[in-house]
């Protein structure tokens, strides 16, 4: 099986996040399994205080799993190590049709921008990456050479992220 993976980059505050959900909705709906990785540019924590697991992690536990009938989790604590690539992420991830990645602006996967005029910056990614491959925006562009879509335009969006990642109805 092939892993297609497909981003989502933009500045903060730029859409990436919404966008994710929906095309999430939007491809799953179509019938694909889609999977999805979030890069974070800060310290987060998924474990609440006081909780089983993060006592566990407090205590020194490098992985904490947590699996019950409907879900299950798997929290890795660096310590000290460097983060890990992209690369070694999605290969512990389970067989999907499609991996949304959000973020990870630099890495080599193909690309959607997104662009909003209320953004923290608004300096356009696309001239400096050749892996973005179409932007979505909440307002006009122009003087881009890749295709440019509505931000809310979700379903035109999913139609292009299906065809440049090869996924097809058979």
């Amino acid at each position: 099986m092939t892993l297609r993976v497909f981003g989502i980059t933009g500045w903060k505050n730029s859409g990436k996040t919404t966008l994710t959900e929906k095309l999430v909705g939007a491809l799953t709906r179509r019938g694909w399994t889609v999977s999805t990785v979030k890069h974070a540019h800060h310290d987060f924590d998924i474990d609440k205080e006081g909780a089983d697991s993060f006592r566990h992690r407090q205590a020194g536990a490098t992985e904490v799993a947590v699996v019950s009938d409907r879900r299950w989790a798997l929290m890795h604590e660096l310590r000290g190590e460097a983060e890990p690539s992209l690369d070694v992420i999605l290969a512990r991830l389970a067989p999907c049709d499609l991996v949304l990645v959000e973020g990870y602006k630099r890495e080599p996967h193909s690309k959607i921008e997104t662009r909003r005029l209320g953004a923290k910056d608004t300096a356009p990614l696309s001239a400096s990456d050749p892996n973005i491959v179409a932007i979505a925006a909440d307002h006009a562009v122009s003087g881009e050479t890749v295709p440019a879509f509505a931000i809310d335009d979700v379903e035109a969006i999913a139609d292009f992220i299906e065809a440049a990642a090869g996924l097809s109805r058979s």
